[in-house]
């Protein structure tokens, strides 16, 4: 088992560590984006909405092209990886596509309705938009942790084998954990009456979404036999063992950050690290498989020339995109005032 959790640094972990981060910088900035079109149904008036969508009018299409990064990354990267796993999960993955398409259309077409009946429809397709997207990177996150069947070098199951119990459970909980993220940042970003209401909603959501976090622990064990093993056979369980319990305590710091005034930048970072520790313990039980149980990193990569040679771009565009991407949430920092923009 100590074999399993020791990191070889060739190219292959290079590259899985790249789509890593480019999947977890589209979750936690997307993540928000998405969350305020759940959080869209609880605040009815125009002002409010209108608000919430300034929120992250300056950045939200930015947050996509980390989305772009970690699928052509897995096509470039591990190509037999992305031929098994997209026939697997073709219903959900278009599902999504179609979602943030039509939350996109929404998030302009909204600006320019010319009557009521107009703004109501666009209103209605960012929220569905939202959630649709949300629920289904959820799905697909469960598809992939419960296991894909796999024949040869090819998909070996059937069209609706990514829908169980527990997709539908991690798809709630990643809607669920979106929301908070959302609430989280329109903490950060707004003031008044407005700003205490989703402080409200952001206590609730942090404990529905904990409470996922907790469920979601409890069953992935049982799903496949080698995570049971990496997470409770000794001596793999010291290593392992301290990612719970820095959630629990991670958990107990976004609880007392959200009861106290002040400091509203310290729920979103705290919000961030909860979203990062899922993160780590997600990748400690699929470590090495990209496919779990079947496929291992190394069976599915690309030719060693082939990823030299996108290693030369990522090196490139990686700090770039990171550059133009902190320069715009930079200028656009500090609280959303209604009447005189940011300040």
């Amino acid at each position: 088992m100590m074999e399993n959790l020791a990191v070889s640094f060739d190219l292959t972990v290079v590259w899985a560590l790249i789509l890593a981060l480019a999947i977890f910088i589209y979750v936690v900035l997307d993540g928000f984006d998405l969350g305020i079109g759940i959080l869209y149904p609880l605040f009815r008036s125009k002002p409010e909405r209108d608000l919430m969508m300034n929120s992250v009018a300056p950045v939200w299409d930015g947050n996509e092209t980390w989305l772009v990064m970690g699928g052509g990354g897995l096509m470039a990267a591990f190509p037999m990886a992305y031929a098994i796993l997209l026939p697997a999960l073709y219903p959900p993955i278009i599902a999504m596509l179609l979602a943030l398409i039509f939350r996109g259309v929404a998030f302009e077409f909204r600006w320019r309705s010319g009557t009521r009946g107009e703004q109501i429809f666009w209103d209605g397709a960012f929220i569905g938009g939202s959630v649709v997207a949300a629920l289904a990177q959820g799905i697909i996150l469960g598809a992939i942790l419960q296991g894909v069947k796999v024949d040869g070098r090819a998909y070996g199951g059937g069209w609706w084998d990514w829908l169980t119990p527990f997709t539908l459970l991690t798809g709630a909980a990643v809607v669920a954990g979106y929301a908070f993220l959302g609430a989280c940042w329109l903490n950060l970003k707004l003031e008044g009456e407005i700003q205490a209401r989703v402080k409200h909603f952001a206590r609730i959501l942090g404990l529905v979404t904990v409470g996922f976090i907790v469920l979601i622990s409890l069953a992935t064990p049982f799903l496949v036999g080698i995570y049971w093993q990496r997470w409770f056979a000794w001596p793999a369980i010291l290593f392992t063992a301290p990612v719970p319990l820095a959630v629990a305590a991670l958990a107990l710091a976004l609880a007392r950050s959200l009861l106290r005034e002040g400091r509203d930048w310290l729920p979103f970072v705290l919000a961030l690290a909860l979203f990062g520790l899922c993160f780590l313990g997600l990748g400690i039980s699929m470590w090495p498989y990209v496919i779990p149980p079947s496929v291992t990193l190394w069976e599915a990569a690309a030719p060693e020339k082939s990823q030299v040679f996108m290693l030369v771009g990522a090196v490139v565009l990686i700090p770039l995109i990171l550059a133009y991407t902190g320069f715009a949430y930079w200028v656009f920092r500090g609280k959303l005032d209604p009447d005189q923009g940011y300040h």
